[in-house]
């Protein structure tokens, strides 16, 4: 039997065998890129027509062809057949079947391997600037509750240890940091996603008259790569995106941890809304929150993706490689993971209920205000190692008794330093404690507000400066 795959099949004297059809093709995981495959052979037709490589007709049967496939791919009435190995080859064979030869003459002065390859940045470069979004819409969640809980007294943790008291707020928008940090790398690595491939075609370039730069234009692409070579190999753009989205998630892994245990009933410190968790089949009592720990595992997952990635490429030599169909499924599914752990995480945070008053009591019993004490007593001249031993005398004394610092009588204090005067109590206070660190960057509440103003001026910035 003939191979039905007119395309290549010429040179060979027998059939594929239906399974390496099946081991080989790539069409039920690339037809995603359809679109942005259209998008690109409508840029690659037009530059053909207007360098005189085909004819202004061909062009124009092109265009009506493709927009009716299009229009059937989003009516889910496409015919995609496996044999014919890819989405190109699928939408291609559909387009000569729709204007014959015109069809045919797409191909010139290109590859399948520089064409998928534009494709993937093309969908990734989409796939960046959705998920910018929403990172900010997340961040802004997170504005929002930190700039409620402004004066909210928690502990600071260190080891998860009680260290000293801060600011609700302040410790949410440590996380608007980390996730401000995570947009400006994926907005760098746009750059490098955003430089076109096509017209390297299979590795050497095309003989054809072609004007690589006006594709770049026509697809808004800033630049084109410069080595064909490594236009058509080169993955580097798909790793590091994958590396941008291993940070992100490690970033939501550690805020899912957070929210885990402080919703457990020994720290009742917050509560999440029903919709994002569940019960226990057989423990009725139970809420399980189960949003943050599939976020925790699934990062798991992405971090995988990123090393199946380094290890497809860590071994080819130039140029494409079949090897590389291998990039498209770890790459979708990382967009799509993260692309719905951030939809939801937003959604997650605005239903967090914050028990103040647990997060003060469990402030109280660590000591939080002991380096407070012992910055006090270094302001009165002791030496700041004499301090640290005097205040951890203080706190062994209290642990005893069974109280905190800010309890115990001043005769009591004065046992351990006679530096210790009445306004010590001002200083042992929570609220004293963390209006104490008011510069930037610091928990007071002053400050809290103000990197608030400034998160919310960042996040209705021009998104396009974060380009330059």
């Amino acid at each position: 039997m003939e191979d039905s795959n007119k395309t290549w099949s010429g040179r060979f004297s027998e059939p594929v065998s239906e399974l390496v059809k099946r081991y080989t093709a790539s069409v039920n995981f690339d037809q995603r890129l359809a679109e942005y495959d259209i998008q690109g052979s409508l840029a690659h037709a037009q530059m053909l027509s207007e360098q005189g490589i085909i004819s202004s007709g061909d062009f124009h049967a092109i265009q009506q062809g493709l927009q009716q496939i299009l229009e059937e791919i989003r009516n889910r009435q496409f015919p995609w057949l496996l044999e014919l190995e890819d989405v190109h080859l699928n939408i291609e064979k559909r387009l000569t079947a729709l204007i014959g030869d015109a069809g045919k003459r797409l191909h010139t002065g290109r590859s399948r391997n520089d064409q998928v390859a534009t494709d993937i940045r093309l969908f990734l470069r989409t796939a960046i600037d959705h998920i910018i979004q929403l990172i900010k819409a997340m961040q802004q969640a997170i504005v929002d509750l930190a700039e409620q809980h402004l004066h909210t007294v928690m502990p600071g943790f260190t080891h998860l240890q009680v260290a000293q008291p801060v600011s609700f707020g302040h410790h949410l928008m440590a996380y608007f940091e980390m996730l401000k940090r995570d947009t400006e790398r994926l907005a760098d690595c746009r750059k490098r996603v955003n430089q076109l491939p096509l017209g390297a075609a299979a590795l050497a370039g095309t003989s054809y008259p072609i004007n690589r730069e006006r594709a770049a234009q026509l697809l808004d692409f800033e630049s084109v790569c410069q080595n064909s070579l490594d236009a058509v190999s080169d993955r580097d753009f798909a790793i590091e995106f994958s590396a941008c989205a291993a940070l992100i998630m490690t970033h939501l892994s550690r805020m899912s941890e957070e929210l885990i245990i402080w919703m457990n009933p020994s720290f009742g410190f917050i509560q999440l809304a029903d919709r994002f968790c569940t019960g226990s089949s057989i423990m009725p009592q139970k809420k399980n929150p189960d949003v943050p720990e599939l976020v925790r595992g699934k990062t798991g997952r992405v971090n995988g993706h990123l090393i199946a990635l380094l290890t497809l490429m860590k071994a080819q030599p130039l140029a494409y490689n079949k090897d590389n169909q291998e990039d498209k499924e770890p790459l979708f599914d990382t967009v799509d993971t993260l692309t719905d752990t951030l939809r939801i995480y937003a959604d997650m945070l605005g239903g967090v209920e914050v028990n103040q008053a647990a997060m003060r009591a469990s402030a109280l019993r660590g000591y939080a205000t002991a380096t407070d004490l012992a910055d006090y007593l270094v302001k009165k001249g002791i030496p700041f190692r004499d301090a640290h031993e005097i205040v951890a005398q203080a706190v062994q004394y209290a642990e005893r008794k069974g109280c905190d610092l800010g309890k115990l009588e001043l005769p009591e204090l004065q046992a351990f330093s006679p530096q210790i005067q009445a306004d010590i109590f001002a200083v042992l206070t929570l609220e004293g404690s963390m209006q104490s660190r008011n510069h930037t960057g610091g928990t007071a509440p002053e400050q809290v507000q103000i990197a608030i103003q400034q998160a919310k001026k960042w996040l209705t910035a021009d998104p396009d400066s974060s380009r330059a």
